[in-house]
């Protein structure tokens, strides 16, 4: 039986309702009902009575719950005694400035109930450096989008966007049900300064130079489009703002939602939020990866 598991059980069990559960767990019903399923497949018994109006738990359920509670107790205790036995009650994590991502919100959530007694540190960081200050060392671990330069870095990918040309309104392509970047050849790109990731500056500008005006956050990428009728790209599912429209590229690989740490690096909280990450953003709705 995996933790994950236990608590989502518990979460059931006390909100008699599997709708209400996963809601409170912040992830959408069917995986949790999935993974309840799984369990009385373990267990070899049924552990709730289920009805329109919820669920109860069945004699077989009421002795689990008291079990997974002393489990996941002690389980939380551990954690906190290794974080606090490796010198760290603390994580700073990077993280990409103007991000929208949803997954986030339900990590921080994830993360608060499994650590209540650790320190988040958030160290936001602009479009130039797409590691959030992990090559540098201001820190542990970042929660970012590829492509960058990983060389001493542990990567795990976390899931993947749709990406699509950036355009005012008035723009005749934003009329287009969807473009190809052989659309978008003769048109100015808004780019990234001198010295950014070139793998991260070269997926971004559509795989060749292009030339237009240098913006360091998104919010300076969606005003050289508003001002100057430049394009670009960003995330499909971005609300771009007024007078701007996203429209889909076919020709584009989706942007990695990733997670990147020191290679090496044995910080047992690091490993428990790319346990968590992975787990959230498995658990997204499919609209959203």
């Amino acid at each position: 039986m995996e933790l994950r598991t236990l608590r989502y059980f518990v979460a059931v069990a006390e909100e008699l309702h599997f709708g209400r559960a996963a809601t409170r767990l912040h992830m959408s019903q069917p995986p949790l009902s999935r993974a309840i399923k799984q369990l009385e497949t373990e267990v070899g018994a049924a552990l709730f009575d289920r009805s329109p109006a919820g669920v109860t738990p069945t004699a077989v359920g009421v002795v689990l719950l008291d079990e997974a509670r002393a489990l996941l107790e002690r389980a939380d205790l551990v954690r906190d005694r290794v974080a606090a036995a490796a010198g760290s009650a603390a994580l700073t994590v990077g993280v990409l400035g103007d991000s929208s991502d949803p997954g986030v919100t339900r990590l921080a959530a994830a993360h608060s109930r499994a650590h209540p007694r650790v320190e988040v540190r958030i160290r936001e960081t602009d479009l130039t450096d797409p590691t959030c200050g992990l090559h540098s060392g201001l820190v542990d671990i970042a929660l970012t989008r590829g492509p960058f330069d990983e060389t001493g870095l542990a990567v795990r990918e976390l899931g993947a966007d749709p990406v699509g040309a950036l355009l005012r309104d008035d723009d005749p392509l934003a009329r287009r049900d969807s473009l190809a970047l052989a659309d978008l050849a003769d048109r100015r790109w808004f780019v990234f300064p001198p010295g950014t990731d070139p793998g991260w500056q070269a997926y971004w500008s559509g795989g060749r130079p292009r030339e237009g005006p240098v913006v360091r956050t998104v919010q300076e990428c969606r005003q050289a489009v508003l001002w100057n009728g430049t394009v670009g790209m960003t995330l499909l599912g971005h609300r771009p703002g007024r007078g701007l429209t996203v429209v889909p590229l076919t020709d584009m690989p989706p942007s990695r939602v990733v997670a990147a740490w020191s290679d090496g690096d044995t910080n047992p909280l690091i490993r428990s939020f790319v346990q968590l990450a992975t787990t959230t953003y498995r658990d997204l709705p499919a609209a959203s990866s």
